[in-house]
């Protein structure tokens, strides 16, 4: 699960430009847009930022053309356990504060990190990631045309888990091999003199 304490945090966000509109109360950010709110981090072109009436917030993250723009989130781990991080590229993020989820469409990939090594990636046309339940869905899309298009189907790479590691519990470890004989020279290969 993300970070529980993220939800309460205050959104902080950098930018080239600001409009905002106290109407709709809607912000639109342009220009090297670089959101923070604990621990997510989410970079791109533009973020559309509004809040409902309870104090829910969304964004909205299109990237520069060409391009992807980024997600990353510290999940909630053991305190003995190791950092684990979810990151994530697409040319659209969407951020729902009040059902906690984040949703990456076109060209999206999401990755799973345990420490600084890649434990899980999956690519699809859209991901959605649920947060308090650590459930995703990735749909493939339509196949597209072309040398750039994408094939249509959903990619993923996914680490078998320790759970030793996990619980706290090594598993004990397999014993070393037995000592071998040093290699000599043989005069002969296969049974015929060289």
């Amino acid at each position: 699960m993300a970070e529980r304490a993220d939800r309460e945090k205050p959104m902080n966000i950098e930018s080239d430009a600001l409009r905002y509109d106290d109407v709709k109360q809607v912000s639109v950010f342009t220009g090297k847009v670089v959101l923070t709110k604990g621990t997510m981090l989410i970079r791109g072109a533009r973020l559309d930022v509004s809040q409902d009436a309870e104090g829910n917030q969304f964004g909205v993250v299109t990237a520069e053309p060409g391009k992807r723009a980024f997600f990353r989130q510290k999940r909630d781990t053991r305190a003995d356990g190791p950092d684990e991080f979810m990151e994530g590229e697409a040319e659209l993020i969407e951020y729902d504060g009040k059902a906690d989820t984040v949703k990456f469409s076109r060209r999206a990939i999401l990755r799973r990190y345990i420490g600084a090594t890649l434990n899980d990636e999956i690519t699809g046309q859209v991901i959605v990631y649920d947060n308090t339940t650590s459930v995703m869905t990735v749909d493939g899309g339509p196949a597209a045309a072309g040398a750039t298009g994408g094939s249509g189907r959903v990619r993923a790479v996914l680490t078998p888990r320790n759970d030793d590691t996990r619980s706290g519990t090594a598993s004990p470890k397999s014993p070393a091999p037995a000592p071998t004989a040093p290699l000599r020279k043989s005069s002969t290969l296969g049974g015929e003199k060289k």
